[in-house]
């Protein structure tokens, strides 16, 4: 018979599973004995934060679930954060950590790492499983598989107690199915219906329809509805007519909306960081639309003429329009027009460097952490691939994202380009990942967007009146750090940018140097 620690690495692997990302330790020496022999390749960050964003950022550019491999205590600490990042963007993620003896467990009793109750905490940001005797793991197995594959997507935790992962297990663990999309034909027909009512049609997508880019755009065109892309939708419809790349935060996309006499909700959540960035309390009324989420409960927070619980790409698919609304195009293009004239001075610029960044690289993976470009090209930036623009700046808004999603993305896709957007502040909060993308040999460009200090949050101090402090920590020289890291390096300014880029291949880091915080007035 297998150990419970072989038949859980088997478990991965019969799912496809291809890399883990994990720091070993004590508690989890048998689920590395196990490793070797599965063809699972290890990468090793240098903090389990870095190991998360690195299963983010490859769950989301594979299509499958990222995985992390952590001890218990301070591991599992460690890497809640990159859970609940996940949580909030939907990104399947499987942490798999160890936990003391058994017997031990909520007795206080000293031992290392010990917390009062380690599956407490995992369980407020997704479904968590304690492994009680060997015999239950298959069915735990069976468990995790379909919250990582049936629903909305998330962190899944999975903890192994120490005196248990080299019991026998007596059953193997199996691969169950795959998700089952039903399509409902008495909703659809409602919606159909309702669509084919509407004369001037809009959509609004959101990270739901990062996989369905083609059924997005065939019925955008069907019916001749402007197509409003979300963050984690950015990347969809590249320079189509209908496309606005814009954020809801935007009045003028705001009012696009509100012309709309039908508006159609794709896999967006609605949340403040998408649709009201600037809190002004101004989105408007929804409650007219047709909504199309895979989560059920979901689909319960805002009212709708019509919900209806899917898969968006199994269920776009069946939606129809008798005759495309003719002014499709001419109502987006207004659209992108004045959400770009919208745009402030400094974030004009900064879009601007990302056109001309997309320029020198074509097709490139852009992974952002939270800073002002970033925030700049959520509201308002065409990238040219689909899934190719993703960031730690909506929803939960981790710092030290990028780094370690990267790493992650990079990993995924080895034949592309990545490309690290992250602040000086938010890189010394995952400095490390720069070693592990050099000893990966991964095609990552780091660049680092140097003001010295949180740009972006003394902006926020002065428009309210606050005195700005704490917003100066001082940077590394970025140069020495690179040469300690092994990375080539390069110095250029915001609108050099496209040109300071290199053609060859490999990790390497360029500093942006922008005017720094304590000179703002």
């Amino acid at each position: 018979m297998k150990s419970v620690a072989q038949t859980l690495v088997n478990w991965l692997e019969s799912l496809g599973v291809e890399v883990i990302f994990g720091i070993p330790g004590v508690h989890t020496i048998e689920l590395y004995r196990a490793l070797p022999t599965s063809g699972i390749r290890h990468v090793t960050p240098r903090n389990e934060a870095g190991a998360g964003f690195m299963a983010d950022g490859y769950a989301r550019v594979s299509g499958r679930f990222g995985v992390a491999l952590v001890i218990t205590g301070p591991g599992l600490t460690n890497i809640l954060t990159p859970m609940a990042q996940a949580r909030a963007d939907s990104v399947p993620m499987l942490v798999i950590s160890g936990v003391n003896p058994r017997d031990t467990l909520g007795r206080g009793l000293g031992h290392l790492h010990e917390l009062p109750d380690q599956l407490a905490l995992s369980a407020t940001l997704g479904p968590a499983f304690h492994l009680d005797q060997p015999d239950a793991l298959p069915a735990i197995l069976g468990q995790v598989a379909q919250a990582l594959t049936g629903g909305r997507g998330g962190p899944v935790h999975i903890q192994i107690p120490l005196d248990l992962m080299d019991a026998p297990v007596s059953a193997a663990a199996r691969v169950p199915p795959g998700p089952q999309h039903a399509v409902q034909p008495d909703a659809i027909a409602q919606a159909n219906a309702l669509l084919a009512q509407a004369r001037s049609p809009v959509i609004l997508a959101g990270g739901g329809c990062r996989r369905a880019g083609p059924a997005l755009q065939a019925l955008a065109e069907a019916l001749g509805a402007p197509v409003i892309l979300t963050t984690n939708a950015r990347g969809l419809m590249h320079g189509h007519a209908l496309t606005v790349p814009a954020s809801p935060s935007l009045a003028p996309v705001r009012d696009l909306i509100r012309s709309a006499d039908r508006l159609l909700v794709l896999g967006s959540e609605l949340g403040p960081t998408d649709c009201d960035m600037f809190a002004d309390g101004a989105f408007p009324d929804t409650s007219a639309m047709i909504r199309v989420d895979i989560d059920a409960a979901q689909l319960a927070r805002h009212p709708a003429a019509l919900a209806l619980q899917g898969d968006v790409a199994a269920l776009l698919p069946h939606l129809a329009c008798p005759a495309p609304a003719a002014d499709g195009p001419a109502r987006a293009a207004h659209a992108r027009q004045q959400a770009r004239a919208a745009l402030s001075p400094g974030y004009a610029v900064e879009v601007a460097a990302l056109e001309a960044l997309r320029s020198a690289c074509p097709g490139a993976i852009m992974v952002g952490d939270s800073t002002q470009i970033v925030y700049a090209g959520n509201l308002y930036y065409d990238h040219d691939r689909p899934g190719g623009w993703f960031n730690a700046a909506t929803g939960y808004g981790a710092l030290g994202f990028a780094t370690g999603a990267a790493v992650g993305a990079a990993l995924a896709n080895p034949s592309a380009r990545v490309m690290c957007l992250i602040g000086d502040g938010g890189l010394m909060f995952a400095p490390g990942e720069l070693l592990s993308a050099a000893e990966e040999r991964l095609d990552i460009t780091f660049l680092v967007f140097n003001n010295y200090g949180f740009g972006e949050i003394a902006l926020a101090m002065q428009s309210a009146a606050a005195e700005v402090l704490g917003c100066t920590p001082t940077p590394p020289d970025m140069e020495a750090l690179a040469r300690a890291c092994g990375l080539p390096y390069t110095r250029t300014t915001l609108d050099g940018l496209g040109r300071a880029l290199r053609p060859e291949r490999g990790p390497r880091l360029v500093e942006i140097t922008l005017p720094p915080v304590n000179s703002f007035s």
